[in-house]
């Protein structure tokens, strides 16, 4: 039997983005809008207590399912949800996930936290917080493209 064992981790990832939290929110407010960056939601109901769903992945790799609800949410400054991720119909983490938009000079800061608890193994903080970055940057070009239109 494979041993059974949780791994607890906090991360915060921050950046900078030449556009107003306005631009930002709705980045992560808006289906169409996100879809440009993060994977295409199946369901999206962006309120508090709302769910937001979606499952993909490479073709060669296996499904993951991200499955979150939002806890939390004041326009243009904070979105709090949580999700359960999922791998090939394997439970790999849960976490609480808090975005965190200040008003800078010249755009916005984004603080992305993220508390999680990752099983056996399977998923790990530090691979979390790389596709945290890498959706970051996305959302960082798609912020950029939307500028120059």
């Amino acid at each position: 039997m494979n041993e059974r064992f949780v791994k607890h981790a906090t991360f915060v990832v921050e950046r900078t983005y030449a556009a107003s939290p306005e631009r930002v929110y709705h980045a992560w407010s808006n289906s169409e809008a996100k879809a440009k960056w993060f994977s295409k939601a199946e369901t999206f109901d962006f309120q508090v207590g709302g769910r937001e769903y979606s499952s993909g992945g490479p073709p060669e790799g296996p499904v993951f399912v991200f499955d979150a609800v939002y806890q939390e949410i004041v326009p243009q400054q904070r979105i709090v949800y949580t999700y359960t991720l999922d791998s090939g119909g394997t439970r790999i983490s849960v976490s609480i996930t808090t975005i965190e938009l200040i008003e800078a000079e010249g755009g916005t800061t984004l603080i992305f936290t993220e508390q999680g608890a990752f099983f056996d193994g399977l998923d790990t903080p530090e691979v979390r917080e790389h596709g945290t970055n890498e959706l970051l940057d996305a959302l960082g070009k798609s912020l950029a493209e939307e500028a120059h239109g």
